[in-house]
């Protein structure tokens, strides 16, 4: 299959998923799984930003390891900030990039790109969808098409459960999203295990 039709397959399927949800929190894991399948990549995260400290914080991953994950704190100041407000950035070399605030860290998770997709709601920026890889990539028009549809599902997700429980920022959201690591250790998703091969029937099937 190729992969503008995975993606496609994907894009359908968590939007499924995500109408029968009620919980931030199934949404966060579905959607960084979602695009690490879909792309094929070695992992993907989900940021959001704390205003008061300008902070970008990890509210899902997939595919990264807790060492990467607690490198350190993240500026929404320095990194890839310009993908915050501007539109997706691509570094195609992360050692050798000044957007990027953990260069050596990056290394040794053995991620040769990045990809930051800004998770924004009536123009304004929530935080971001990362795409990471182990080897050099040139990120497709469909490849960043793919994932700035899923942050569009996530923004709009965590806007309305920001707006129902009273939340004044959409960080507090991240307050729900309880236990992620161990969660994502002993809870399959609808994404979890799927072949790259799998067909639209099966898919749906899976989803019903």
């Amino acid at each position: 299959m190729r992969k503008e039709v995975m993606n496609y397959e994907n894009l359908i399927r968590i939007t499924k998923a995500i109408a029968h949800c009620r919980d931030p929190e199934d949404v966060a894991l579905m959607s960084v799984e979602a695009v690490k399948t879909g792309l094929g990549v070695k992992g993907c995260a989900l940021l959001l930003i704390d205003r008061k400290s300008k902070e970008l914080k990890v509210a899902a991953s997939y595919g990264l390891s807790e060492e990467y994950l607690n490198k350190g704190p993240i500026s929404s100041l320095k990194s890839i900030s310009f993908s915050l407000e501007e539109g997706p950035v691509a570094v195609s070399d992360v050692t050798d990039d000044p957007r990027i605030q953990y260069p050596e860290e990056a290394a040794r998770e053995g991620i040769a790109s990045i990809l930051s997709v800004p998770i924004q709601l009536q123009q304004r920026s929530l935080g971001a969808l990362r795409v990471y890889t182990a080897e050099p990539w040139e990120f497709t028009l469909e490849d960043i098409n793919f994932v700035q549809a899923i942050a569009q599902i996530i923004g709009v997700t965590v806007e309305m459960s920001r707006m129902y429980k009273g939340y004044k920022e959409a960080i507090s959201v991240l307050k729900e999203f309880k236990d992620i690591a161990r969660k994502q250790q002993t809870r399959r998703t609808p994404y979890e295990g799927v072949p790259v091969s799998v067909s639209r029937e099966d898919m749906e099937r899976k989803v019903s």
